[in-house]
């Protein structure tokens, strides 16, 4: 009796410490997932999982917020229908999602792992989820429904008088419910036999104490969390509690006349059974949003006076809530943030976890989250592509992508959801052919100018002397030299006013054993002598619309590289007036430009007396390149 006393003595001690004045109240609920925490927002769930490496993994995932649901979704009562299966389902995906990190294996594969992934394009783990998924709603069922009616008809056989005068009773059902609250007691005693389901308790006690922490308006640090209780007024078990309760009352109201009118109609049985039990997973939404509607109305008052109303609540989670460790907290602590983070920001893309997956499923993700952010698509076929060392052709054929592949995808995936461009985040690509190295000091070369590259090689003579200005990363000096090597002897200069392109250049030139020889030049300055072919990609946007380009373009590019002045052709002037001195006679000079500005430097150039300007249209029909002869 005095251990009871001491008990309840605690319990009412942590009851009255989660009644402090909460300064910082939060919509933002969670549960306890596999080796991690859950939590959800107004806009956003995230979750925080401990993978087989102790490494912290997180997922983050957009759902619709109450505000934008449909009106009759809001409605007091059909609320609760709709937050329960909502919350229900987001969380037993959670958990299951949770387990595929938590226990991932990373060693090969089994026979039967390969057999099922090229037999029936699915992984074990697909399996293994939709069997748990199944088996768990077919053991709620029998433990929570089947199970109780089951005693209470064995009582009512071997007590008539429960049932007297009908065939099932007030009694009756007073019977069942209790049985109901009993095996949902001893369910939890019994969980706290296995190790792993203490674990996650662990875990829920981190979640408790995060929010709790929250809403104290502590900062949340694993210190601050340490400190407050782990039991909450919005926890699940408690809102599980109360609907045990609402479910006695509501089954008893209902079975009373249920019972009269199978007596009326002559049902008894196992007719008269199954036709309970499905009364009851009918009348399941009703109680989930009356119980749901209690347990607001409890969580919006921290008076004593309804201390007991939450104190059956409250020793439950005594249970189902355990002293968490540092790093289970820093999991609750990661998810809480990553949603709060969420919530406060809508741009903000989605996180996947790293598990094995379909490759169509993980393409279609890819491609999604592209797409809300105005990122090409084609990327996402690029990265899975590269990352699995297949041709872009080959995606359409199903697979099963490995968590290793898998990880290393979403970190390009990420990378590239911050806008910086993809071949930037891989350090290389390609261009006519060849490789080329780029990062942040050069601009990535477009395919379109693969065009000014084939009719300069096309101009070629043996024994010319080419020069390319503004080479950035070499790819026009490059290709032309390395193309014009197979069967000419030709000379190939490029200049840059810019140290660090020429660093790149150097390289490029390097890796594709391409003879060209590179000077820091601003245009011509540095520059001596002739040449029979002359070639220019050089900046091109109009100083006030650089701010409106791509995002990759606008803050990744080096803008020395883009901007040409006020009307994009200050280079084109600059060129036009020194270029007859440095084009020998007979000679051609090639430069690329942007979208509508051809005409322009076609009488820029004629300006500069130049013999002939005409102009070349790429393959989408713009008119991207002038050829001048001198």
């Amino acid at each position: 009796m005095r251990r009871l006393f001491c008990y309840r003595a605690r319990v009412r001690a942590r009851a009255n410490r989660n009644m402090k004045k909460k300064s910082n109240r939060t919509y933002i609920g969670g549960q306890a997932v596999i080796q991690g925490v859950m939590m959800r927002g107004k806009t956003a769930m995230a979750t925080a999982v401990r993978d087989e490496k102790g490494e912290l993994q997180i997922e983050a995932k957009r759902i619709t917020p109450p505000e934008k649901r449909k009106k009759w979704t809001r409605i007091p009562f059909v609320r609760g229908v709709v937050n329960f299966v909502s919350s229900l389902v987001g969380g037993m995906r959670a958990l299951l999602r949770s387990s595929e990190v938590a226990i991932a294996d990373e060693e090969e594969p089994s026979k039967f792992s390969k057999w099922i992934a090229e037999k029936w394009k699915i992984g074990v783990s697909d399996i293994v989820t939709a069997a748990a998924t199944v088996f768990g709603v077919a053991l709620a069922v029998v433990l929570f429904l089947f199970v109780p009616q089951l005693i209470a008809d064995a009582i009512a056989d071997a007590a008539p008088a429960v049932g007297k005068g009908v065939l099932y009773g007030i009694w009756y059902h007073l019977i069942e419910g209790g049985f109901r609250l009993a095996v949902f007691i001893l369910y939890i005693l019994f969980t706290l036999l296995f190790k792993s389901l203490r674990e996650t308790y662990r875990y829920h006690g981190a979640e408790h104490k995060t929010i709790n922490c929250y809403e104290y308006g502590y900062p949340l640090t694993v210190e601050n969390v340490k400190k407050c209780s782990r039991l909450h007024d919005r926890c699940g078990t408690t809102f599980i509690f109360i609907v045990l309760i609402v479910s006695i009352l509501v089954f008893a109201l209902v079975g009373v006349p249920l019972s009269m009118f199978y007596e009326w109609a002559g049902i008894d049985g196992f007719l008269a059974k199954l036709l309970s039990l499905l009364v009851k997973l009918l009348l399941l939404p009703v109680v989930a949003g009356v119980s749901y509607e209690i347990l607001k109305l409890l969580a919006r008052f921290q008076s004593p006076v309804v201390l007991p109303f939450k104190a059956p609540g409250y020793l439950l989670q005594m249970l189902t809530t355990q002293e968490p460790d540092d790093s289970m907290i820093e999991c609750a602590i990661a998810a809480f943030n990553k949603t709060l983070e969420m919530d406060a920001d809508p741009e903000i893309p989605e996180k996947f976890f790293a598990t094995e997956t379909k490759l169509s499923k993980l393409q279609s993700a890819l491609k999604s989250g592209f797409r809300e952010k105005n990122i090409d698509e084609s990327d996402a076929e690029w990265i899975l592509a590269l990352s699995l060392n297949i041709p872009r052709s080959a995606l359409s054929e199903e697979r099963v992508v490995k968590q290793t592949e898998c990880r290393k995808i979403l970190d390009v995936y990420e990378e590239r959801l911050t806008g910086r461009p993809l071949w930037y985040i891989y350090g290389e690509t390609e261009f006519y052919g060849y490789p080329f190295k780029v990062d942040e000091r050069v601009l990535i070369p477009r395919p379109e100018t693969e065009i000014l590259v084939r009719q300069a090689v096309g101009a070629l003579r043996d024994g010319d002397k080419v020069l390319d200005l503004c080479t950035g990363c070499g790819a026009i000096a490059v290709s032309v030299a390395a193309e014009a090597a197979k069967d000419k002897s030709v000379s190939v200069l490029a200049t840059d006013i810019s140290d660090a392109a020429l660093e790149v250049a150097r390289e490029n030139a390097r890796i594709n054993k391409a003879n060209v020889t590179f000077l820091k030049s601003d245009l011509f300055e540095s520059v001596r002598g002739r040449f029979n072919l002359i070639t220019a990609n050089p900046p091109y946007v109009p100083s006030g619309e650089i701010g409106g380009l791509q995002r990759e373009v606008r803050d990744f590019e080096p803008r020395l590289a883009l901007d040409g002045g006020a009307d994009g052709l200050d280079l084109y002037r600059r060129i036009a007036e020194k270029a007859s001195r440095y084009v020998a006679r007979g000679g051609l000079l090639i430069v690329e430009c942007g979208e509508g500005q051809a005409r322009e430097i076609v009488k820029i150039f004629q300006a500069a007396r130049c013999d002939y300007a005409m102009i070349v249209k790429d393959l989408a029909g713009v008119e991207r390149f002038v050829k001048i002869g001198f």
